[in-house]
């Protein structure tokens, strides 16, 4: 819970507001993320699109993609990412999706798990960002380390920007280009 109280404050910080949207995790990010105190500062809310269909209805997923793809995919990531981001109205978006076990999914090994961040258009994170992950251990192992893996992610964005942001503040300042 201390990288979701993290997140959140950085978040606050900014005025930023996130969106969650989960499959094999089912709601863990946004249990994590509500567990903080405060989380209403900057947490909106989530959608648990399990079923394959729900990512293409609800959070925009290219059907072709998930179609030719499946839902373990990289691009199926970003596009829930920005799709919740989009449907929320949030400044940030947040996915999961991947094998948690016990079986093989869509001709993917269980722990194939992708992550992804998208952040708000003008910021290099804007155009989102993937991780794909291969975790071991049991269900609940792979479904705990795709939560911290996701949140992790975004905290190492909202960090780049900010530092980004006060490097191009100091240039500007000090009259640099």
């Amino acid at each position: 819970m201390r990288e979701a109280a993290r997140i959140l404050d950085l978040l606050a910080e900014r005025g930023h507001t996130l969106a969650v949207a989960e499959s094999l995790t089912g709601g863990l990010v946004a249990a994590e993320l509500t567990g903080a105190p405060g989380s209403s500062r900057s947490f909106l809310g989530s959608v648990t699109a399990y079923a394959t269909p729900l990512k293409e209805r609800l959070l925009g997923v290219d059907g072709t993609l998930l179609a030719e793809r499946g839902a373990v995919d990289p691009e199926v990531a970003l596009q829930m990412a920005a799709g919740v981001r989009a449907r929320l109205g949030a400044d940030w978006g947040i996915s999961t999706t991947g094998v948690a076990g016990p079986e093989p999914q869509d001709g993917q090994q269980v722990g194939t798990v992708y992550v992804a961040v998208a952040g708000p258009p003008g910021l290099s994170a804007g155009a989102g960002k993937v991780a794909s992950l291969r975790l071991n251990g049991d269900r609940a192992e792979i479904r705990r380390e795709s939560v911290r893996s996701v949140l992790e992610l975004l905290g190492e964005l909202l960090v780049d920007e900010h530092s980004e942001n006060a490097r191009a503040q100091d240039t500007e300042e000090n009259g640099g280009d």
